[in-house]
């Protein structure tokens, strides 16, 4: 089993832990999920598409938790849930098992304080602890701060996906595909 605890300082000097998410967390990280997902137009889904309940969001945490290839992980600041970020294989067979994708969500009211970096330090960390290779991800090229943050943490641009992504007004999104070898 993956566990994570750490506490960190952010950039205004208030201190935030990063922990790994149980069962019990499932309505909170429902509803992290949903305010950032309401917040950007720069992730994977629309909130409406979270179509977990409660039930399913903890049997899906609690695999997670139990499971030595993949995390979910939060930020906790004051006691309030402002980010949350996690890894899981790519799939099991032989040729791709040594991969792991990637994925986070800050709070916007949060974005600028580290929160981002050091939850993406974690689940690099955390990877390489699980056995993994390689670190994946996909990026909105639209999103320059994103892309920054995860080239200064090792991140390579290995391609792009001019219509990885198609909005529900009709317009296409850019990919990059980023990879960290671990």
């Amino acid at each position: 089993m993956m566990k994570y605890c750490k506490e960190i300082k952010l950039k205004d000097g208030k201190h935030c832990t990063l922990r790994s998410c149980t069962r019990a967390d499932a309505e909170a990280v429902l509803a992290i999920f949903h305010l950032t997902h309401e917040q950007t137009d720069f992730l994977l889904t629309y909130p409406d598409e979270k179509s977990f309940t409660l039930e399913q969001e903890g049997d899906f945490l609690e695999g997670l938790d139990k499971s030595d290839g993949g995390i979910e992980m939060v930020a906790v600041l004051d006691g309030k849930f402002v980010g949350c970020a996690g890894f899981d294989a790519v799939g099991s067979k032989e040729k791709i098992k040594h991969r792991a994708e990637f994925g986070i969500s800050v709070d916007k009211a949060y974005w600028g304080l580290g929160i981002g970096r050091a939850l993406t330090k974690a689940c690099i960390d955390c990877a390489k602890e699980a056995g993994y290779l390689q670190l994946e991800l996909d990026v909105i090229a639209e999103n320059k701060k994103a892309i920054a943050l995860y080239e200064n943490e090792g991140f390579v641009e290995f391609g792009r996906n001019p219509r990885g992504f198609r909005t529900r007004e009709g317009a296409w999104q850019e990919l990059v595909l980023m990879r960290r070898e671990l």
